[in-house]
């Protein structure tokens, strides 16, 4: 797979962690040992099609430098967690409700192993993906700031209505958090209907300067209850250029995220 989005002229890769986490494996019979091992190894295989990917680029052309690598293309692995919503597998993420009993440092030490783990698995970026509360996104803010990570992150965000993220906090609230935290250079939506990305994209840039990213899913809804996700919203009627216009503020883009 990371491949095929390489071969289509993807510079950045993420890695398939979104929803591999330390106690999803261990309540699988997984050791805390062969759990981390395997997380690191889904950072050593978008690494090992990056290689491939060279190699193969070194055969077809001229076009790269003395050491060996692409000099117009270089290619970034970034490594993918997942919200807590994500872990209950229970449709949370898209509501971003936890229930009263998650806190704060719940969150922050229900991540803060598998992060460090990311962070030093040779991976050149982490990313923060479908963040849906705001205090997911404190949470990453502290826990990045806490352990002295060191290598980038990105945040994005995912809006059910264009205005607010889906737990109904404030995507301007949640994008100033982003905007806070030194390691975080670059912030956005993914996971999101492409109707609502322009008016998310002015709202992002109200409170920050950095980078907007952007990858939006093809429209359809997750039904928490089928567990499978649903047709709601089609690009067919929806005007391209209406989405295309904003993206000259992006530096990121993507279609689609799903």
């Amino acid at each position: 797979v990371h491949l095929d989005y390489l071969d289509a002229g993807a510079n950045i890769i993420i890695t398939a962690s979104y929803q591999a986490t330390i106690q999803g494996f261990e309540a699988k019979g997984f050791s805390t040992e062969e759990a981390e091992a395997l997380l690191r190894r889904s950072v050593e295989i978008a690494c090992e099609a990056r290689e491939i990917y060279y190699d193969r680029c070194m055969k077809d052309s001229w076009d790269f430098t003395g050491s060996g690598r692409i000099s117009s293309r270089p290619v970034l692995v970034a490594a993918s967690v997942g919200s807590y919503g994500a872990y209950l597998a229970d449709g949370s993420e898209y509501s971003g409700d936890y229930g009263d009993a998650v806190s704060l440092e719940t969150l922050k030490e229900f991540h803060r192993r598998r992060v460090l783990i990311l962070a030093n698995s040779g991976a050149d970026l982490i990313a923060f993906e479908t963040i849906p509360n705001k205090l997911e996104a404190k949470a990453y803010a502290e826990l990045l700031e806490e352990e002295g990570i060191t290598i980038p992150a990105w945040f994005s965000f995912n809006s059910k209505d264009g205005i607010n993220v889906v737990s109904g906090d404030s995507i301007l609230e949640c994008a100033s958090i982003a905007d806070s935290c030194e390691q975080v250079v670059a912030v956005g939506i993914n996971c999101t209907s492409p109707r609502f990305i322009h008016g998310l994209i002015l709202s992002v840039r109200k409170v920050t300067s950095k980078p907007v990213i952007i990858y939006p899913n093809s429209g359809e809804t997750y039904n928490a209850e089928l567990k499978k996700w649903v047709v709601s919203f089609s690009l067919h009627f929806f005007p391209l250029e209406l989405i295309l216009n904003p993206f000259a503020s992006c530096r990121l883009i993507s279609f689609f995220s799903r």
